[in-house]
């Protein structure tokens, strides 16, 4: 007694036969590539805003050390404000005036844009362009 086979009923579009266009020998051996790729450049873009980041994260503690240093002379100068920050270095209130972390001068403006009887200290950030968006105050 002789056996008949049953027939697939499901139909299938050209493309599903073969396994589809990622089964095709060459994106086969593609694909192994495009992730290596893939992962490397994650790294990357991870690695570049952890550096961002922890450049403002010193630059904000060096402005942290200039802001107490500038308090500390008002107070003793009856509130005015250093010339620049050089003087603090001259009279000793810091052992030697910082650079942000990206190797710029701090820039000290006094009276302030907005509080005329302060001081603004600002880092120019990485592109080192004055007033520019990625400042650090």
């Amino acid at each position: 007694m002789a056996r008949t086979r049953v027939k697939d009923t499901s139909i299938l579009l050209p493309w599903e036969r073969r396994g589809g266009f990622l089964q095709r020998p060459g994106v086969a051996r593609v694909r192994p590539i495009l992730l290596i790729v893939g992962v490397i450049t994650l790294f990357v873009v991870v690695a570049q805003r952890e550096r961002r980041a922890a450049g403002v994260r010193a630059t904000r503690a060096s402005l942290l050390e200039l802001h107490q240093a500038i308090d500390t002379y008002r107070a003793d100068n009856g509130w005015k404000c250093p010339a620049d920050l050089l003087e603090l270095e001259r009279k000793s209130y810091i052992k030697k005036v910082p650079l942000d972390a990206w190797g710029h001068p701090f820039d000290l403006t006094c009276p302030g844009r907005f509080d005329p009887q302060g001081y603004e200290l600002v880092s120019a950030g990485p592109d080192g362009i004055p007033g520019g968006l990625d400042r650090v105050e």
